[in-house]
């Protein structure tokens, strides 16, 4: 399960297939795994996924398992 981290001081990036809005998920990468932000709303804070929990989440994205359509 991710934890809530500071997220004052690392480096925030965006997909480069967001459409240049606002409205997208930020990610930066740490020193524990990666941190995870919505874009509309940096201050409410970030939430911190260990590595193999962050490649868990990339794999089911990868696979359509993530597609509630």
């Amino acid at each position: 399960m991710g934890t809530k981290v500071d997220s004052a001081g690392l480096h925030w990036r965006k997909s480069s297939h967001s459409g240049g809005g606002n409205d997208c998920v930020e990610i930066a990468f740490t020193a524990d795994g990666t941190a995870v932000r919505d874009s509309k709303n940096p201050a409410v804070g970030a939430l911190s996924l260990p590595a193999a929990g962050w490649d868990a989440l990339l794999s089911a994205a990868r696979s359509g398992e993530l597609n509630l359509r």
